[in-house]
């Protein structure tokens, strides 16, 4: 399998193969190359509809020189925990990153929330994850606020060392999905109401019932399901023999 950057002519089959409808797992086999590696280009360069390769391969050469002149980076030469391939995790770290974008978050929250999933802790200060992302601790705030206020990511008080640390752990994932489900209530209230007032039988008095019905059906489905699968989130493995070279904030 090709390692290294996407060239221009393959940035073009990208393009022929998004216009024909190819899955990007089908793209990725034509290519011989991960099918991650298509998601993250097609995600970071407008989507599948909006896709370019002339604009994309630009951008990459842009992203490489600007990477080039901020070359010197500490925390980007830092050894890996458990025999890690540092390349390989930064490289993961920025394929997550933009699976989140696409799902709709921010970039910057994006890149703190793949940040933190990529440490062993599941938590880091503003500092650390300011010279991991290399960034402003602005930048971070505004970030952790929005994430915090998702339920995506817990703000806890570290005393000993008088800071404060940000954290993901197993029950987010369930606490965000309780919430996501949650978020229809006010709309499926509001269309019951409005049933009432457009006259039961109408067609826009039905149109709203149906839906209240549908999103109520998904809600409680989702609701069951995340209680049903939560002791998954909390479900432990094999700690590698090499755990010994984790560093005190992974």
């Amino acid at each position: 399998m090709p390692g290294g950057r996407l060239t221009q002519a393959e940035r073009q089959q990208i393009a022929v193969g998004l216009a024909d409808g190819l899955a990007y797992a089908e793209i990725a086999r034509r290519l011989d190359r991960p099918t991650s590696t298509i998601t993250r280009e097609v995600t970071r360069n407008g989507g599948p509809t909006a896709y370019r390769a002339d604009l994309a391969h630009r951008a990459s050469q842009q992203r490489t020189h600007r990477r080039r002149q901020t070359a010197p980076a500490g925390p980007q030469a830092s050894p890996q925990p458990y025999g890690r391939d540092a390349e390989a995790v930064r490289d993961y770290q920025e394929v997550l990153t933009t699976v989140y974008m696409a799902s709709g978050l921010p970039k910057m929250m994006a890149r703190v929330l793949g940040c933190l999933y990529t440490t062993d802790s599941g938590s880091l200060t503003a500092s650390e994850l300011a010279q991991r992302l290399q960034v402003s601790p602005a930048s971070i705030s505004k970030a952790i606020t929005f994430l915090e206020s998702q339920d995506l990511v817990r703000r806890e008080r570290d005393e000993h060392h008088r800071r404060e640390r940000y954290t993901v752990d197993d029950d987010l994932w369930y606490q965000a999905m309780i919430r996501s489900a949650r978020a229809n209530d006010q709309f499926i209230e509001t269309a019951r109401q409005g049933v009432d007032v457009l006259g039961h039988g109408t067609p826009a008095a039905t149109r709203l019932e149906n839906a209240a019905r549908f999103l109520d059906f998904v809600s409680e489905a989702l609701i069951r399901a995340a209680d049903q699968g939560r002791e998954v989130l909390y479900t432990r493995t094999d700690t590698p023999p090499d755990s010994t070279t984790t560093t005190a904030t992974d």
